[in-house]
């Protein structure tokens, strides 16, 4: 009896044994594989945690179909972080950071977005002109519009020292001569090649909004 007593209950031990392995091998697998695993290790993920803004934003212009396009618009303009997190004060006419609620900076930001891709379209340009008239205004659309339609990094620094030349004592990179602007210090000649990676960046991240892919043809 005492035999039969210690084979079950070594038979129980080694299973029981058997049975927390896996447990603690499953549990480990799934802390590796599970969403918030990769939500912390995406660099977008406070930008995209405003998608949903965003979308319902565009949807009142009909545009929710660039919701990618405004996502990595505002992880360029400020990785989703701070009050105005679209970067939209200036393009409202207010000082830098005059915004202090993500809510109204999605609202003009979306503004402006869809100004100048109405205009944009209306002078045929191409969208990466559109994306690069967020960051340097519709003037940028006019001058595109005059050089073939096209964006280039070469035709947003001859228009950015143009716009350098008309008011030299503001557009100064900060007086930083090793600024990688300086002296295209009129926004940033780089802005929509930025948007352009993000753009593709996100699309290999989590989507944007459940099953949501990047529009095709945006670039």
């Amino acid at each position: 009896m005492k035999k039969r007593r210690r084979k079950k209950f070594k038979t129980f031990f080694v299973l029981f044994l058997i049975f927390c392995g896996l447990a603690m091998f499953q549990n480990y697998f799934q802390k590796q594989n599970s969403p918030l695993q990769i939500v912390e290790n995406d660099s977008f993920a406070d930008a995209k945690k405003y998608s949903p803004q965003i979308h319902d934003e565009l949807a009142k212009y009909h545009l929710e179909e660039h919701t990618p396009v405004l996502v990595a618009l505002m992880q360029q303009e400020s990785h989703g972080k701070g009050g105005d997190p679209m970067q939209s004060s200036e393009s409202a006419g207010l000082p830098r950071n005059t915004i202090t609620d993500p809510q109204q900076s999605i609202e003009v930001g979306v503004k402006h977005f869809q100004r100048v891709l109405t205009y944009g379209n209306q002078k045929k340009v191409d969208f990466p002109t559109i994306i690069q008239a967020y960051n340097m205004g519709s003037g940028y659309i006019d001058f595109v519009a005059q050089h073939g339609g096209k964006h280039s990094e070469e035709l947003a620094k001859e228009y950015s020292l143009i716009r350098v030349k008309e008011k030299p004592n503001l557009y100064t990179c900060g007086g930083d001569k090793n600024n990688f602007r300086y002296p295209y210090c009129y926004g940033d000649f780089t802005y929509s090649t930025k948007v352009t990676k993000n753009l593709q960046l996100l699309a290999d991240s989590v989507p944007v909004t459940g099953s949501e892919k990047t529009p095709g043809g945006s670039f």
